[in-house]
């Protein structure tokens, strides 16, 4: 076992003891929860005794007495919702847990979001790497629990950052890796935004247009809601002296009766002139709000925690808004929603219209959208960027003995001393060292059927993806420089698309020599060259697509059955070398030690494998 393979110690004492105090905590709860419950029935059997008491033949009781039971009933209710509550929270926590001990007994495959979404067919690597997918680097990684935490993981994996970002993210991850209550936390707020939050309309609704603009109208309207207050006891003064209750000059009367009907016909009018503007504003806040109420929790968490990198103080400081936290600014919208909500009682349905009271609330509205809506799609990138963080940062904490890769200018450049695939198990992963670099360019792999040769490209692969998005990597040493990723492991034909496999594979490859063609150098990465075609075709193309490749200063691996290509390392001179793996039959079983060795494979294992399986060869 490589060292840098060992699980944390620490991780796993720490996950246990969190897992226990959790355990016990929602045990006790539910036992709480039981108490209540028969409470609740103790106290439905007593307001039946009472009732039976107060309305039977001889009743002892009055009818208030009934206001007891009712009372505490309600109250035994409003304490089983927050104990559930409760529950659920710590069931998060120990899900959370649960997931991390799986992850370090190498239980993890199958558990987790696997990221399937964001699986593309014509990405030059994604799915070459088992980037996505069940048992992928994704389920292995994320602890994300919200969408935006999904989307920043899912982008940093299939796109190289630059330098100065890579560093920034580092940083950030060694200072998340022991903070294990702000991962949990995040957690355990975050399942509730994950399914509820859409992020992309919220952060719509916040940039878009005003419906409503700064105009001198809104002066008027405060007048004519002043106007209306005074209309409601002109109002009711008429009433009162037309039934008789209050003597006034029937001069007064009429007016107060005229100017009550005329206020109605004006507020009438200012109301149905704004209506279809004022409905969709109360409309569109109120789905917002119920995002924001979602996320709110998240916010508020990141809002409180203290950071010393400058990448996580940056996305911290994102989360202000005109030097305001969120919470305040989440406070004042949820001021402004009670108020909205508020037009549903009795007495705010009759006053509302004489107060235009819908259209100020939509004024307000719009004055917070204005001033904190630009702010959402900064709130959101910074809960997806310290979620993608927290991933890479739980990842380092149980797998602490993993390296931070090593960035160089000099280009290209792929030094990796005993590299290891990370979704390998413990106990059958082997290191590798593979160097790429101006003088060596190419490796061609020579071997036989499941020696290890496409597994070491998935390893070079994978490491350079993770040590290009900030994250740790799998290896005792690894030096690089900038590098694109072009990959043609896991071709495959489509029927849909009438493509063969060969012209499936020839089309990535063409894709990867566009991509040489541009900054950064690429690093490619060829599982079975030209494997659908004769061995004289695959012979010329090969050799032609490598050249070609290495004159647009790519470096790479190629993997081969066909020896006949290992003439392509002799072509490249001093640029390219052979190298493969061996397999061993012992006893009529075949075996493999998965190590690379130079040179060219002097044998293969084809027609054992045949009659292995029961075919006469």
């Amino acid at each position: 076992m490589h060292e840098s393979e060992k699980p944390s110690a620490e991780a796993r004492s720490q996950y246990d003891l969190r897992l226990e105090a959790r355990r016990a905590t929602l045990a006790q709860s539910e036992k709480r929860h039981n108490t209540l419950g028969f409470l609740r029935t103790v106290t439905v059997v007593a307001a039946a005794v009472i009732l039976y008491l107060a309305w039977g033949e001889n009743p002892v009781l009055a009818d208030w007495w009934l206001l007891g039971p009712f009372v505490v009933f309600l109250w035994l209710g409003s304490r089983l919702h927050r104990l559930m509550n409760e529950q659920a929270r710590v069931g998060r926590a120990i899900a959370f847990y649960e997931r991390g001990i799986a992850r370090l007994e190498g239980r993890w495959a199958g558990n987790g979001e696997t990221g399937t979404r964001f699986a593309d067919e014509h990405h030059l690597y994604g799915l070459d790497l088992d980037l996505f997918g069940n048992e992928s680097l994704f389920q292995l990684l994320s602890s994300a629990r919200t969408r935006m935490g999904e989307d920043t993981l899912a982008a940093w994996l299939l796109a190289p950052a630059p330098p100065e970002a890579i560093e920034a993210r580092q940083k950030a991850v060694v200072e998340l890796a022991p903070k294990l209550d702000l991962r949990e936390d995040l957690a355990v707020l975050g399942e509730d935004a994950r399914v509820g939050v859409h992020p992309e309309a919220l952060a719509a609704w916040g940039e878009r247009e005003p419906l409503l603009k700064p105009s001198p109208f809104r002066i008027v309207a405060w007048l004519l809601s002043v106007l209306g207050v005074a209309a409601l006891f002109a109002g009711m003064t008429y009433l009162v002296a037309a039934m008789g209750f209050l003597s006034l000059p029937e001069t007064t009367v009429s007016l107060l009766r005229a100017y009550f009907l005329f206020m109605l016909i004006v507020l009438a009018l200012v109301l149905w002139r704004f209506k279809k503007t004022t409905d969709r504003i109360m409309a569109e806040v109120d789905e917002a709000a119920r995002d924001l109420a979602l996320l709110s929790g998240v916010v508020r968490r990141l809002e409180a925690e203290q950071f010393s990198s400058p990448r996580l103080r940056e996305v911290r400081s994102q989360l202000d808004t005109e030097g305001k936290p969120p919470s305040r600014r989440l406070a004042q919208l949820t001021r402004l929603i009670d108020l909205a909500d508020s037009r549903g009682n009795a007495f705010m349905a009759i006053l509302g219209p004489l107060l235009l009271w819908d259209l100020h609330l939509s004024y307000a509205l719009e004055d917070w959208r204005q001033v904190s809506g630009p702010a959402m799609r900064r709130w959101l990138n910074a809960v997806g960027e310290i979620e993608a963080l927290s991933s890479f940062a739980g990842y380092y904490y149980e797998h602490p003995n993993d390296i931070f890769p090593e960035f160089t200018a000099d280009s290209p450049c792929f030094e990796g001393e005993a590299l290891c695939h990370p979704l390998l198990a413990d106990n059958v992963v082997v290191p590798n060292d593979v160097s790429l670099g101006k003088d060596m360019r190419v490796l061609v792999i020579s071997g036989s059927n499941m020696s290890g040769k496409s597994t070491l490209l998935r390893t070079v692969g994978v490491n350079a993806a993770l040590a290009q998005a900030g994250a740790p990597v799998r290896a005792r040493r690894l030096r690089l420089s900038h590098v694109s990723l072009g990959a043609s492991i896991r071709v495959q034909d489509s029927l849909q698309a009438g493509a063969s496999r060969f012209y499936a594979e020839i089309t990535r490859l063409r894709q990867i020599m566009e991509k040489a063609a541009t900054d950064p150098p690429v690093l490619f990465l060829i599982d079975e060259f030209l494997h659908g075609t004769n061995s004289h075709d695959r012979r010329i193309g090969a050799e032609a697509i490598v050249k070609g490749l290495v004159e647009r200063g790519a470096v790479g691996l190629v993997t081969t059955h066909d020896l006949a290509l290992a003439h392509i390392a002799d072509s490249l001179e001093a640029h390219g070398r052979n190298v493969h793996f061996e397999d061993h039959l012992e006893d009529g079983k075949m075996t493999f030690d998965y190590r690379m060795r130079p040179g060219i494979v002097e044998k293969s294992n084809a027609i054992a494998l045949m009659r292995s399986v029961g075919l006469e060869i």
